[in-house]
């Protein structure tokens, strides 16, 4: 049996470390995005002791990035993407220019020449796709008008950024007179760019709209789940990869517009749900590969560059951003969401860092600056993100309470519903026709909008959040069903539920004895096990038939 597995030793090192790490973060109270940044270190070339291949994780991430962007897609339409059109465009472009502004200040004032401080701002001015969308989904607003003007303006990002690597190398021979062509050498290359993005963007929307749907439907008919599972990954792996090749757009790029496209069918739920674990664990890689790039020394060795950097990346990027947002009618509230999300670096700095050193545009020095300045930005992204919203999340909790009890004292009882699925869309119907104050808590857009075409009360979230169980007034609630089939999220919402009001009924459903104990352990009053139920509805019938 071979005992040189590079890729299975970088698997294994990068996930168990990341869970290790992740885990003491976590019970540090700290996000478990530190931990995993910190796993990459540890495994990484700059500490002693097993080294990962930070090539093959590296790559690997690149599949988190993909499956990540296609996720968004699937809870993504055209419609929003053209609804935000006005602002992402001209506000990432802008953003773009004042952060390379900024960069290459910095750049010149280090004696650096002028191509090189342009390249180290413009890899200062491009947020992580990765970071970006967990910070929103793990506040639920990517199907906010926060989160699609954040999302758009990431687009038109990526797509300057597809357009800046293919420019580089050109523009560099350029100024080293070794272009050739020159001038129009230049202009050549940039249009061509422009015709590919084109072009995609038309393949996507003309046959991906026709094809990808009906391959998918054709495989849900099959019956089989594993060739369906099977099937998802082929779409979001296959259409990223192809664009890449084709097109030479980005795989991140290529795999949003594969989302979007099946996002508008009725599989999109079935879809997402298929491409979860899978997405999650190469996201983690993702960040074990950032921090695999590490080197602690430039801390000591360039203090105050680093300093001024991470700075930029920050306070300068934060800045800008919120106060274009602002310029174009957005209230506080959505700048400072758009500015907090957009304060990072990651994949795309990356990249353009190391071509630049390859070119030989830029020096170590800034690629040493950047690689620090993307891991210390992602550390502090999620402490400045919660910092900027919690008073958001906070005033909305106290409007949503304020609501519950305002009524008077012969308000009826409140009774929040997490789940609009299949059982929550008939326990709905039947307490909207006892008059019962409800409030359903869902996660998904396109069951989301089936509650809200009901004419019941909503709210958009993942309930095992503390502040969307506020929002929805769980203190002042009296009862709280529980009807998604997961055990584990239901335990984890039962638990926070309970510890948020002591004197709430709490029923919940599962699906074997293990989650009725887990259930009842964790804070469950009642748990109903359809199994059970069913199995015990049949034999009742039976007996009267037989009677």
């Amino acid at each position: 049996m071979p005992h040189h597995t590079p890729l299975i030793g970088t698997i294994v090192a990068g996930l168990v470390m990341a869970f290790f790490m992740g885990a003491l973060a976590h019970r540090l109270r700290m996000p478990p995005i530190v931990g995993y940044l910190l796993a990459g270190v540890i495994v990484g070339p700059s500490t002693p002791g097993f080294v990962a291949d930070s090539k093959l994780a590296a790559e690997l991430a690149e599949i988190g990035v993909i499956l990540l962007m296609f996720g968004v897609g699937l809870h993504f339409s055209l419609k929003d993407l053209l609804s935000v059109r006005r602002i992402a465009l001209p506000g990432a472009i802008v953003q773009i220019a004042v952060a390379t502004a900024m960069g290459a200040g910095l750049g010149l004032a280090m004696g650096w020449t002028v191509m090189a401080s342009v390249i180290f701002g413009l890899a200062l001015s491009v947020a992580s796709t990765v970071v970006l969308l967990r910070a929103l989904q793990s506040r639920d607003l990517v199907q906010t008008e926060k989160g699609r003007i954040a999302v758009g303006w990431l687009i038109v990002e990526d797509l300057a950024m597809v357009l800046a690597l293919v420019l580089l190398p050109a523009v560099v021979a350029l100024q080293n007179g070794t272009g050739g062509q020159g001038i129009e050498g230049l202009l050549r290359s940039g249009g061509l760019v422009l015709v590919k993005v084109t072009g995609f963007v038309a393949v996507m929307l003309v046959i991906g709209r026709r094809v990808i749907p009906w391959a998918l439907h054709w495989v849900a008919h099959t019956g089989s789940r594993e060739l369906f599972r099977l099937a998802v990954l082929a779409i979001a792996l296959g259409v990223a990869f192809g664009a890449a090749v084709v097109f030479d757009v980005s795989f991140a790029l290529g795999a949003f517009f594969a989302g979007m496209i099946l996002g508008e069918t009725q599989l999109s739920r079935r879809a997402a749900e298929e491409t979860l674990p899978l997405r999650d664990a190469f996201a983690v890689l993702f960040f074990v590969s950032v921090g695999m790039l590490f080197d602690p020394a430039v801390v000591v060795e360039q203090p105050l560059p680093l300093l001024a950097t991470v700075a930029i990346i920050l306070v300068g990027k934060s800045i800008a951003a919120f106060a274009l947002v602002r310029v174009f009618g957005y209230g506080n509230r959505t700048a400072l969401t758009v500015s907090a999300s957009l304060a990072q670096i990651g994949e795309f700095s990356f990249i353009l860092a190391g071509l630049g050193v390859a070119l030989g545009a830029l020096p170590q020095t800034a690629q040493d600056l950047i690689l620090a300045g993307a891991i210390i930005s992602i550390l502090l992204n999620p402490i400045l993100f919660s910092l900027l919203v919690k008073r958001n999340r906070a005033d909305d909790g106290q409007r949503a309470r304020a609501d519950s009890t305002g009524s008077g004292a012969g308000a009826p009882k409140r009774t929040v519903l997490v789940g609009y699925g299949r059982v929550g869309r008939l326990i709905a119907a039947s307490l909207q026709e006892r008059g019962e104050d409800l409030i359903v808590i869902e996660d998904q857009r396109d069951i989301a909008e089936a509650c809200h075409q009901a004419g019941l009360e909503l709210v958009v979230g993942d309930a095992t959040a503390r502040d969307v169980l506020e929002q929805a007034g769980i203190e002042a609630a009296t009862t709280l069903l529980i009807a998604i089939p997961e055990g584990v999220e239901a335990g984890a919402i039962a638990a926070r539920a309970r510890a948020m009001n002591p004197a709430l009924c709490i029923i919940a459903r599962a699906h074997s004895d293990e989650e009725v104990a887990d259930l009842k352990r964790r804070g469950a009053d009642a748990v109903v096990m359809a199994e059970k139920e069913t199995a015990d509805r049949m034999t009742e019938i039976c007996i009267r038939q037989g009677a």
